[in-house]
Formats: C-alpha cells, sequence, structure tokens
C-alpha cells in the first residue's frame, strides 16, 4: 500500500486526534428540606460534550441522585426507573466517559457527576461521541461527594455552571502595594543603612550588637554559585516535593523570626524601658548579656514564627501572618545583601531573568506532563500527598467569586524573588543617589520602574491566563531604566563601578 502524502497524514492526525478541553465550573448544591443556604462545589467539565451556563440563576436546578455504588458501566447499574430530570452521580472508572455519559442521557438523565479518588481529568471523547450527547457531564473530587453527604444529607438538588472567569482579581491591588511597599522601604533603608554604617559609624547604639550592622557584598563567583543552587534546588522540589518541602517551612520559620527580629529592633531600641542587661553567664549568645527588651523581642519573633508554623494551612487568617513574615525576611534580606557595582546588579538579573523565563516557558516541553516546574512547585503539585504549599511567596486570597479560586488557585502569589532580585537593584540605585547628591533621582526611577513592570506583569498574566515569570517583565523595566537615567546624567562609568564617589550625609 501506497504511503499517504504528508499532508494529509497530517489532515487526519489534527482531525481524528480527540480533543479535550479541560473547564472548571461549580455545582450549587441545597437541601430539598428547604434550607436556602447552599454551596459550591468544584467541577472539572468538557464544554465538547455540553455547555454549562455562565449564570446560576439560568442553570437548572435538578435532583443529585447517589448512585457513587456503582460505576454505570452497564444496563444493569441502572436503578429501576433511570434518572429522570435527575443528575446521578457514579463513580470513575472500568469504562469510558462516554459509555457512562451516554447511559446516563439514554435513561433520563439531565446531567452526569462522576467522583473520582485521584486527581481530577477532563471527561474525553471524541467528535462523534461529542456530537451524539447533549447533556452536561463533569468530574467530582471524592472528598466533595462525602462532604455534600454529610452538610445536606441524601435528599439535595444541585445546578451545574460555570461562571466567567474575572481579568483580573482584586488581591492584585493588594499584593502590587505589598510588593512595591516592600521595594521601595527596604532600597531606601538598605541604602541609607550603608552609608550610615561606612561614614557614621559613631551612631551606632551599641558596639555589643555590632554584628546588627552586618552586610554581605555579592561577588560574581557568588552569583553563579546561588544561582546553581536555586536550579538544582527547584528540580530536587519537583521530584521530591513531599520530603523537601518541609526542610523548605523550617527554614522560612527561621529566616522569618529573625527578619521580624531585625526590623523590629529599631523601634525596640527607641522604647525607654527594658534597658537592663541579664547577669553574666557563659550560654551561648546570653554570654554577651542581651538587654533585657532585646531578649523579648527575640521571643516574640520566634513564637510569631511558631504560631505560623504550626497554624500555616488555616486559610482563613494564616496568609496574613505569613506576607507579615515574608515582607520582614525581604527587608531583612534587602538591607543584608549588598551589590557594590551596577556591573554586579546587571549580572544578577541577566542570570535570574533566564532562570525564570527557562523554568517558566521552556520547561513545560520537557515535563512528561506538559507542566511548568517553577509554577508546578511554587502553586504546591496537584498530586502532592502532604498539600503543603511552600511558604516562600506573598499570598493573597481572591477576592472575586470564581471557579478558579475554588478548584485550582484560591491565593494568588508573587514569589520573594520577584521582590529581593529587582530590590537589591533599587538599594543600589539609592546608594548612588547619596554618594553623588543626585536628591535620590536614581531610586524614585527604579521604584516607579518597577512598579510598571509589576503591571505589565498583571497585565499578561489577564491576557495569557497562565502562571507568569514576573522577572521576565521586571528585569527590563528596572535595568533598562537606570540605565537611562546614568546616561542622562552621564555617571554611566562610575554608575557600572560603583567606586570614587563624593558623599553627602545630610540626604541619609
Amino acid at each position: 500500500m501506497a504511503a499517504r502524502p504528508a499532508p494529509l497524514r497530517l489532515w487526519l492526525f489534527l482531525h481524528l486526534l480527540p480533543q479535550v478541553y479541560c473547564e472548571y465550573g461549580m455545582v450549587h448544591v441545597l437541601s430539598e428540606k428547604g434550607s436556602s443556604k447552599g454551596k459550591d462545589y468544584c467541577i472539572l467539565f468538557n464544554s465538547q460534550w455540553a455547555h454549562l451556563p455562565h449564570d446560576l440563576g439560568k442553570a437548572s436546578l435538578l435532583q443529585l441522585q447517589d448512585q457513587t455504588a456503582s460505576v454505570l458501566c452497564s444496563p444493569s447499574d441502572v436503578p429501576h426507573g433511570g434518572f429522570n430530570n435527575q443528575i446521578p452521580m457514579v463513580m470513575r472508572g472500568n469504562c469510558t466517559f462516554y459509555e457512562k455519559v451516554r447511559l446516563a442521557q439514554i435513561n433520563g438523565a439531565r446531567g452526569l457527576l462522576i467522583v473520582s479518588r485521584e486527581r481530577l481529568v477532563p471527561p474525553g471523547g471524541n467528535r462523534s461521541q461529542y456530537e451524539e450527547i447533549d447533556i452536561p457531564v463533569a468530574l467530582l473530587s471524592y472528598t466533595d461527594m462525602l462532604d455534600i453527604g454529610k452538610s445536606f444529607g441524601s435528599s439535595v438538588k444541585g445546578a451545574m455552571y460555570a461562571p466567567n472567569e474575572p481579568v483580573l482579581d482584586y488581591n492584585m491591588v493588594i499584593i502590587f502595594v505589598m510588593a512595591v511597599g516592600t521595594v521601595a522601604i527596604g532600597g531606601y533603608w538598605a541604602g541609607s543603612r550603608d552609608v550610615k554604617k561606612r561614614y557614621m559609624k559613631h551612631k551606632r547604639d551599641d558596639g555589643a550588637e555590632k554584628h546588627d550592622d552586618e552586610t554581605v557584598d555579592v561577588t560574581p563567583i557568588m552569583i553563579c554559585v546561588f544561582v546553581v543552587m536555586c536550579c538544582s534546588m527547584l528540580v530536587l522540589l519537583y521530584f521530591f516535593y513531599d520530603h523537601l518541602v518541609y526542610v523548605i517551612i523550617g527554614i522560612f520559620c527561621l529566616a522569618a523570626s529573625i527578619g521580624l527580629y531585625s526590623c523590629l529592633s529599631p523601634f525596640v531600641r527607641r522604647f525607654p524601658l527594658g534597658k537592663c542587661r541579664i547577669p553574666d553567664n557563659n550560654l551561648p549568645y546570653f554570654h554577651k548579656r542581651p538587654q533585657v527588651r532585646m531578649l523579648l523581642l527575640a521571643v516574640f519573633c520566634i513564637s510569631v514564627s511558631v504560631v505560623w508554623g504550626i497554624f500555616r494551612n488555616e486559610d482563613q487568617w494564616a496568609w496574613v501572618l505569613q506576607d507579615a513574615l515574608g515582607i520582614a525576611f525581604c527587608l531583612y534580606m534587602l538591607k543584608t545583601i549588598r551589590l557594590p557595582t551596577f556591573k554586579g546588579c546587571t549580572l544578577l538579573l541577566l542570570v535570574l531573568f533566564v532562570y525564570d523565563v527557562f523554568f517558566v516557558f521552556i520547561t513545560p516541553f520537557l515535563t512528561k506532563t506538559g507542566e511548568s516546574i517553577m509554577v508546578e512547585v511554587a502553586a504546591g503539585p496537584s498530586d502532592s500527598a502532604t498539600h503543603e504549599k511552600l511558604p516562600m511567596v506573598l499570598k493573597v486570597p481572591r477576592l472575586n467569586s470564581s471557579p478558579l479560586a475554588l478548584c485550582d488557585r484560591p491565593f494568588s502569589l508573587l514569589g520573594f524573588g520577584d521582590i529581593l532580585v529587582p530590590g537589591l537593584l533599587v538599594a543600589y540605585c539609592h546608594r548612588f543617589d547619596i554618594q553623588v547628591q543626585s536628591s535620590r533621582v536614581y531610586f524614585v526611577a527604579c521604584t516607579i520602574a518597577y512598579g510598571i513592570g509589576l503591571l505589565v506583569t498583571f497585565v499578561a498574566l489577564a491576557l495569557m491566563q497562565m502562571g507568569q515569570p514576573a522577572l521576565l517583565y521586571l528585569v527590563p523595566c528596572t535595568l533598562l531604566t537606570s540605565l537611562v537615567v546614568a546616561l542622562w546624567r552621564r555617571e554611566l562609568a562610575m554608575f557600572w563601578t560603583g567606586s570614587g564617589f563624593a558623599v553627602n550625609t545630610s540626604l541619609i
């Protein structure tokens, strides 16, 4: 037999290959006993079987019939009398989605909910099967099915619908304010503190606590080592998430308590109380005889981290504590890590720019599931046995009611790296402003550029409806803006090397 021409084979492949559309929806459940209060549950459906109305008011409220004792694969699984104007709930398995929904439709069902103990997948079929079926079919998780029985009993009604997703959630405003505020405050604080450390050492409050003012100058070798470590850790988390997530949570608790202490200590030192020191002793750390007020502050910061660690999965309020600890951690890192030159800033931002783009856009072509490694790790794998989430993000719950909030990602996230990496450049710009007496033009321009880059990220997120590597937009905005300001002021050579300036401490 002669081989078919290549264009014909391609045409046949594209038209005969079953295509599965995955959409999130809701099933609104009410008790038949007259209770007006209902509850929405997540469903995953394929609109090629049948479309769901976008408005709950236009959705048909039908009786949900619990048939989870069967899988609905043969006529013997159909109860006597069929499913007249009902939505049966049956278990997944033993036969195809088409066989289940065909049996349900033949026997009078107005929809079908397939209960799955495993990860929800869209119910697929082929074109001829889609044309034959005209009732909606969706997957419901086993835990939600149990909750329906526990909350409403056996006599329930349900309406399946799929409200439109909002283009942008209002929680983006909160994330924007937190991110830009952290970068601005952290950059300002780090720049001022660095110059104070170098030129105003006599203003230190206490020589015994000199270690609080230590900074780490980042070298090109350190940048390369850091990026290699980031890549290795991300890949390890992707493959061994359930084992390593608790290590990351522990590290975050420790680092966040240190960051919170560092941020609050300047304010505590202004209080006139608690200046007395503990008695002489040989205990670690305590042999330095810290002030009582600083010791109490350390206990408070550790307690806050421990409370978050215990209640971290309480979605109602734990995110507030996580964001507060995260912001304190970012501020601590911004004032501790110092990029001494614009050349170092450029190297760090460009290398992490490539890192971010690779792990968001390129890795889907390398993984078996087609998932981005970065997005999968940041949001937490859906098949994780622990159901833990990485805490290295700012998170705010979605304020709009939508299937995406109910089903997949109830929080919007922004990674700490998207704050710290541009924030280090903002801090460098502030130090440069002080040193060349430029009235903070670099600092203000870079901070505004960061805000614009973050807005562009949100717009891209709305247009593409997928996780975005924020550094893809933040790095060009901040780097190019800083570069343009340096060229405009004819200070590029000094800005690039970060040395040889006069210092105006009056601007600190």
